[in-house]
């Protein structure tokens, strides 16, 4: 089997997921398409460019799958997740090329699928789930010693924001144990992982029912400023909780976790507070706003105002001091005035992300949207707008970032700088993409000899310059995240 993974981070992760259950099931990995009796597309539904990419690839693999026909060696094609569960009909239909479909909660049935395909069917399971967090089954890292790792710790979202497809490519809100999360971090750091991000369409939602003790837990209280569509939900264990076990299971290791919704840092903040206290957890949050306007805010039902937004921005700084901020925006939603456009430039000057995530809109089917609004914002004037936040974004993040120079970064080594073997690269606490010089350091162990920094060792580095992008500097030496924390 080869596998190829399109989109987000949670698609990276589920790939891991259908790995562990085709090698439990006696599958052996291919290394290309070439060798492979089945190739699987993971795929990704957000937007029509990456649906565009999997149609393409598609066309690519009819021409490969014709040779193999001849040559009397069958290939199968799958397509799993979002795509597969938007799409169904379309995918089975078209040019007959696709043997299984499987959506995002239905990868234990693919030894199942796979067997119906052999004979020559078509076969499809979308089910969705309202249980399913696959809590039993441990991820195959597909990056063999790789430093960071992917943890799901939770799947769909109830959230109902007007644009997004998500509730209905990967349904319902569900957590997984947490006893299961903390085997698999646990596990993760046997092997050398040295940074896990806790994964999920909205975690700071999270809520874990299954330990009885738990059940009669109150109902969150949500920030002034913001409301749900649905109402609070009682009972379980929550983020705030999750977040502190698993930041105690190793202090070398790095937690991050994303995407985290605006609405779920509620005003008693023990998950800021947390993010303060624990010298590995990451002084870093992704607070998504979409839009910088209230109206735009209101038709995408995000449940929050610009100044509600502005103020829980305000009551992170002073919680998490120096803490990196990233976000999401889509440029030109349904109505979108020019005037709406301006109010978000502004938001981005105001707040000045340090990382960020720029789109422009464009609706999908079954969507509130799609029933609901007229997408009327002319393809040329989105692509202007866009351009226009990506610009001041830019301008904004290469501010902030060089307010760090001259400053030394704790950086966790990924590998080598994509532009050159002599350079190393990784991030710092912030996420921000830091490069260096391949150089002999010192220790701060204090052993006499002079090392070279090897991928998962953390590496204190004085920044020389910055980028709306990186950071470059010098290595000053090899540490220990929490000798660093001590310092500090």
């Amino acid at each position: 089997v080869y596998l190829e993974t399109y989109g987000c981070q949670m698609n990276v992760n589920d790939t891991e997921i259908a790995w562990a259950i085709l090698q439990k099931n006696g599958y052996a990995r291919a290394k290309g398409p070439d060798e492979a009796d089945v190739i699987l597309l993971v795929t990704c539904s957000v937007r029509e460019k990456a649906e565009q990419a999997i149609w393409n690839r598609l066309r690519h693999l009819k021409a490969l799958k014709a040779r193999r026909q001849q040559a009397r060696l069958p290939l199968r094609i799958g397509i799993l997740g979002c795509m597969a569960e938007r799409l169904k009909e379309e995918i089975l239909h078209r040019e007959k090329l696709v043997d299984i479909v499987a959506g995002p909660d239905a990868y234990r049935d693919l030894p199942r699928l796979l067997a119906v395909a052999e004979s020559g069917q078509q076969a499809a399971n979308v089910l969705l789930s309202l249980d399913e967090t696959y809590a039993d089954i441990l991820p195959v890292q597909t990056s063999a010693g790789g430093t960071t790792a992917f943890v799901s710790i939770m799947r769909g979202c109830d959230n109902m924001c007007s644009y997004c497809i998500v509730p209905f490519t990967r349904g319902r809100e569900r957590s997984r144990p947490i006893a299961s999360i903390l085997q698999e971090v646990r596990m993760l750091s046997d092997q050398g992982v040295k940074e896990v991000t806790l994964l999920g369409q909205n975690v700071n939602s999270f809520r874990d029912t299954s330990e009885v003790q738990f059940q009669s837990a109150a109902a969150p209280v949500l920030s002034r400023g913001f409301s749900t569509v649905y109402k609070a939900k009682a009972g379980g264990l929550r983020f705030a909780h999750l977040l502190d076990q698993v930041s105690r299971i190793d202090p070398e290791m790095r937690i991050r976790f994303t995407s985290p919704h605006p609405k779920d840092f509620p005003d008693e903040a023990s998950v800021l507070q947390l993010i303060q206290e624990r010298h590995n957890i990451c002084k870093q949050l992704h607070l998504p706003a979409q839009s910088g306007s209230t109206r735009v805010l209101e038709a995408m039902r995000r449940g929050y105002t610009r100044e509600a937004y502005l103020e829980l921005v305000r009551h992170v700084r002073e919680c998490i001091p120096g803490v990196s901020l990233s976000s999401d925006f889509i440029a030109g939603f349904c109505g979108e005035t020019e005037e709406d456009h301006q109010q978000t430039m502004s938001l981005l000057r105001e707040v000045r992300y340090n990382v960020g995530f720029l789109f422009a809109y464009s609706m999908r089917q079954k969507t509130r949207a799609y029933h609901r609004l007229q997408d009327d914002v002319p393809a040329d004037v989105k692509k202007r707008r866009l351009e226009e936040l990506i610009t001041v974004f830019r301008e904004e993040a290469a501010r902030a970032n060089e307010a760090m120079v001259g400053q030394s970064q704790l950086v966790l080594v990924e590998g080598p700088s994509k532009r050159s073997v002599s350079e190393l690269c990784g991030r710092n606490d912030g996420n921000i993409k830091v490069i260096f010089p391949d150089a002999e350091i010192e220790d701060a162990a204090g052993c006499e000899a002079l090392v070279r920094a090897q991928p998962g060792d953390y590496v204190l580095v004085k920044v020389t310059s910055a980028s709306s992008q990186t950071l470059k500097g010098v290595p000053l030496c090899r540490t220990a995240l929490s000798r660093s924390a001590a310092r500090h």
